[in-house]
């Protein structure tokens, strides 16, 4: 989640939220983090989605948070609720419908969701029908997590990262970013799936320094304690971050970056790990030659870093996206085949190989 969304008046924010692992019974995280007001929530509840905007007759249930439909969240602060019941299987899309009565400023948000949410005028939370619902966007509010309840996972895998982790430029309401692949992998596997899955990534976000862009959050140094060692059940984080950190030069106190200034910010978040007894899974960056990013010298950094991810035996493993993705004819760039145009992001199919690659042996359950 980042600061910087839109303010709601009386209306109904309808979200989608995809389940990697299935249950029994649900949680909802609301976050008012980066909000500078109280959050007043009207009613909430979760849902079935049978198409887009519209629930599963049947399957609507309220939301509570300690006993309470009416929390006030305080700014700042995220709440829990008590558990829902309703079953969840994985791969399964439920609906949470937020209704808030009063002016919330400047919203606590996930900018880029890659999925579809639903706005309505005034308090439409328990309609079947998304009849009401006559705005879309593609960005959360408030919702900042869906826990499951699950009789056969004993952990979280937690891929932290930038957009390429968010799902920049996989399709919309597909469900085809790497972390995505990756959950539909460890649920075909033999035997009960043993690890959920959460993406905790952000477009734009850097490792070592806030970016300038609110929505793009603060720095991976700020954010890794709560967004990924903070996640019900974490036992392995994958990061792959930095190369927002490079592309735009920006070292720490607004100095040129060194190599030296990232690897020394993937040991601060290592140690933080290892401090939760948490596993660090480190990723090599991958190329973007022909993207606005690339110069020699930047070219030049992102190698140096990721023969330290590969060599330094600092990570608890290795995940070399570098490799897997790069043109056999040009390893500054990406591969064409999973180009999705930008030349640093890729296609679905590019994220499909990137999940392809982990070995999953290097995860904990």
């Amino acid at each position: 989640m980042t600061t910087g969304g839109p303010s709601f008046d009386n209306q109904t924010i309808r979200m989608v939220v995809h389940s990697s692992v299935g249950g029994s019974g649900a949680r909802i995280t609301l976050s008012n983090r980066y909000s500078s007001a109280p959050l007043d929530v009207g009613e909430m509840d979760v849902a079935v989605q049978a198409d887009g905007g519209e629930a599963t007759r049947g399957t609507i249930r309220n939301v509570t948070f300690a006993g309470s439909r009416h929390p006030t969240i305080p700014a700042g602060a995220e709440a829990v609720s008590d558990v829902v019941p309703i079953p969840v299987r994985a791969g399964e899309n439920l609906l949470v419908s937020l209704y808030v009565p009063g002016a919330t400023g400047m919203s606590t948000w996930h900018s880029d969701a890659f999925d579809t949410t639903y706005i309505a005028s005034g308090n439409h939370t328990g309609d079947d029908s998304a009849t009401a619902f006559g705005t879309t966007t593609t960005s959360w509010y408030y919702l900042a997590g869906l826990d499951v309840l699950s009789s056969t996972a004993r952990g979280t895998v937690v891929a932290f990262g930038d957009s390429i982790t968010d799902g920049y430029h996989s399709s919309t309401g597909t469900y085809t970013r790497w972390p995505d692949f990756l959950a539909r992998r460890l649920g075909a596997g033999p035997g009960p799936q043993r690890l959920s899955v959460v993406d905790a990534g952000i477009g734009g976000n850097r490792v070592l320094t806030d970016v300038p862009n609110l929505w793009q959050g603060v720095s991976a140094l700020k954010r890794f304690r709560h967004d990924a060692l903070g996640q019900p059940g974490v036992k392995d984080v994958i990061l792959f971050e930095g190369i927002n950190d490079i592309g735009n030069n920006a070292g720490p106190d607004g100095r040129p970056l060194t190599a030296q200034d990232l690897v020394a910010g993937y040991r601060t978040l290592i140690d933080q790990a290892h401090a939760a007894h948490v596993h660090v899974i480190g990723a090599t960056l991958m190329p973007d030659e022909g993207n606005g990013y690339y110069t020699p010298a930047a070219e030049a950094i992102r190698q140096s870093v990721n023969r330290w991810i590969r060599t330094s035996g600092t990570f608890d493993g290795v995940i070399d996206f570098d490799r897997t993705m790069r043109d056999p004819a040009n390893p500054a760039a990406l591969n064409p085949a999973y180009d999705s145009g930008d030349h640093i992001h890729p296609n679905d199919a590019g994220m499909k190989a990137m999940a392809d690659a982990i070995d999953l042996r290097l995860l904990h359950s």
